[in-house]
This record gives structure tokens, C-alpha cells and sequence, in this order.
């Protein structure tokens, strides 16, 4: 994350010193500050734009047909609305990387921490969703523990769970993320009182890593692995059912790793950068920097893409948004017959009174 990256490389700051064998340089990096202006603005609207329609129209067609038939279908509301709270954090950081931060220590450390947690809330809800289609298919492991959890009755106590770990996480970016005043801007970032504090926050930013990114990655590989395997077993003349479902799952793990294994791999790399001094090289150091603003920003794609992958072509959202859309006309209908008695009474009573009446809307 933007935010996370700056409390150990200052990447927008003016200038980062690093130690030779015996002296100090000064790696300028006005033309990283410089790439940021543009890049993040541009980029973090469009993931706010694109993602936002997309995740507010899954909670409206869900929300309107008033009953969320599965599992599933309640991780996916979960997943939708961790998705625009994390978006509506985005124009806090693009006008950030334009202009500095100009809006107070409270939000710094609100937007810090809502960033972090709804980041850390999607990601588990992906592996919540990849392990209810895998018991899905797995009749026998209905019966056990982990299946008795993964019923529709306890989706509430498993939305609460996977918030509390998110909440935890983010705990640290709310306690620690404060204003610093540069020489020529203020910057968001954390700010350390003592070595247990970084050490912890390194802690944090591992188990960020394992928690946002391997273990939703691992869950998925497992569960959907035998949800393929499942489906290559059906008939053949069930050949069209069988493909289409596992070319999804395809594109549903491949998204996951297109978007989300770059960014980890750099944010790991920064962490052991801080632990063991790996980078002492200014363009090295700058190369880095702009990595991390890329691969951040195609992280947040999949945002974008959640909609898409996990609501939009399953055939239960696509029931959801046919009723939704049938409401939404059957309201239409009876409000254009409403407008057109209404419109009738009005000229019959503007015949009738020989008086002017304006019309019933």
C-alpha cells in the first residue's frame, strides 16, 4: 500500500540517504514525486470510477432482492461494500501524491487504517467464497467441522470473524500513522516511538502479506483445483457445462495472481530491505519506488474486476438482477399508469371547471 510504503522509504519525500563504505550520498527523487503526481491521480480514478459502479451495483440488485440465498451470495455483499470503503480512501491518496497531505492528523490515520483493513477484509472473503464452492461440491465434508461452520445460518459469525482480523490488522496504521512536515510538503505516514513499535509493524506487515495474499492464494489453489477436477469427471455429453465453469475458475485464479503477486513480491522485498538493508543504491532505490506505485495500483484493480469474476457470471447473481430488473420495471409500469390517470383527471376537471389546473404527476 502507498501509505505503507512511505513509513520506510519516504519515496515522495526530497531526498533519502544512504550509507556507502565511508560516506553519505543524497538520492534525490524529485522526478519519483514527479511520476506520482500523474500516475496515482490517473490511476486511482479509475479504479474509484469503474469500481465503485460496479460494487454498488452488487449490493443494490442483493440488497433489493431482499434474501441472500446462499453463503456465498452473503461473502459477496461483504466483498463488495470492503470494496468501495477501500476505494473511497483512493482520492485521500491521489490528492496526497499531488499536493501532500492537507487533511489533518485524524484522517491520516482513519484513511490509513481503513485502507489496510478493507484491503486485508477482501482478500479473505476471496478465500471464504473459494472454500464454500469447494464444500460445495465435497458432500462429505458438509458433516465436519469446518462444513458445519461454512453453513448459510453461521454467515454472520463468519463475516464478524474475518472483520475482527481485518480490524486487528489495521490497529496498528490507526495507532501509529501521523502529519510529518517535510521541507516542502506534509506526508501521511507512520511514525515510530521506539524499536518494539517498528518491530511490530514489520511483524504486521508480514502477517499482512500471509493473511492478504498467501493464504487466500494457497485456499484457492486447493479448492478450486478440486472443484476442476470435479467437473472433468461429469459425462460427456455434459462437455459445455463442464468448460465454461472451469475456464471461470481460470480466470478467477489468474486475476488473483496477475494483480496481487507483483505488488506483494515488492512489498516483501521492502520489508526485508528494512530489516537487512538489501537496497544502497539511488536508482535502485527510485526503480523501486515506482514499482511500488505501479504494482500497488494494479492491485486495486481487482477491485474492479470482483464484480465481474465472482458476481456477474454466476448464474444466482444473474437471477438476482433479472428480479431486480423486472421490479424496477413493474415500478416503471405502474408509475407511468399513476401519472397518466393522473394526467387524465386533471384535463377532465380543467373541461368540466372550465379552469386552469396544472397536471397530476
Amino acid at each position: 500500500m502507498a501509505h505503507v510504503d512511505e513509513e520506510y522509504y519516504d519515496y515522495e519525500n526530497v531526498s533519502y540517504s544512504f550509507s556507502y563504505d565511508d560516506y553519505q550520498t543524497i538520492c534525490e527523487k524529485h522526478d519519483v514525486r514527479s511520476f506520482a503526481k500523474i500516475f496515482v491521480p490517473v490511476m486511482y480514478g479509475l479504479c474509484l470510477v469503474v469500481g465503485i459502479a460496479g460494487n454498488v451495483l452488487v449490493v443494490a440488485v442483493y440488497t433489493c432482492s431482499k434474501r441472500l440465498k446462499t453463503l456465498t451470495d452473503t461473502f459477496l455483499v461483504h466483498l463488495a461494500v470492503a470494496d468501495i470503503l477501500l476505494l473511497l480512501t483512493l482520492p485521500f491518496w491521489a490528492s496526497a501524491a499531488v499536493q501532500g497531505w492537507e487533511l489533518g492528523n485524524v484522517l491520516c490515520k482513519l484513511v490509513t487504517a481503513s485502507y489496510t483493513i478493507n484491503f486485508t477484509c477482501g482478500m479473505l472473503l476471496l478465500a471464504c467464497i473459494s472454500l464454500d464452492r469447494y464444500l460445495a461440491l465435497t458432500p462429505g465434508l458438509r458433516e465436519g467441522g469446518l462444513g458445519k461452520a461454512f453453513r448459510k445460518n453461521h454467515s454472520a459469525k463468519l463475516c464478524i470473524v474475518v472483520w475482527t482480523i481485518a480490524l486487528l490488522l489495521g490497529i496498528p496504521d490507526l495507532v501509529l500513522s501521523t502529519v510529518k512536515e517535510f521541507s516542502d510538503r506534509k506526508m501521511c505516514i507512520p511514525v515510530y516511538t521506539s524499536d518494539m513499535a517498528f518491530q511490530a509493524k514489520v511483524s504486521m506487515e508480514v502477517l499482512e502479506i500471509l493473511l492478504g495474499f498467501l493464504v487466500p492464494l494457497i485456499v484457492m489453489l486447493y479448492c478450486y483445483a478440486h472443484v476442476a477436477r470435479t467437473l472433468l469427471k461429469l459425462p460427456p455429453e455434459n462437455r459445455e457445462k463442464r468448460w465454461r465453469p472451469i475456464r471461470v475458475l481460470l480466470a478467477v485464479v489468474l486475476s488473483f495472481v496477475l494483480t496481487q503477486l507483483p505488488y506483494n513480491a515488492v512489498k516483501f522485498y521492502r520489508v526485508l530491505d528494512v530489516t537487512h538493508v538489501l537496497v544502497t543504491h539511488c536508482g535502485v532505490s527510485k526503480a523501486l519506488d515506482r514499482a511500488a506505485q505501479v504494482t500497488e495500483s494494479l492491485a486495486l484493480t481487482h477491485c474492479c474486476l470482483n464484480p465481474v469474476l465472482y458476481a456477474f457470471i454466476g448464474s444466482s447473481f444473474r437471477q438476482h438482477i433479472m428480479k431486480f430488473a423486472k421490479s424496477y420495471g413493474q415500478k416503471r409500469r405502474s408509475g407511468q399508469r399513476r401519472e397518466y390517470q393522473g394526467t387524465e383527471i386533471a384535463f377532465n376537471t380543467n373541461s368540466n371547471s372550465q379552469e386552469i389546473h396544472s397536471f397530476s404527476i
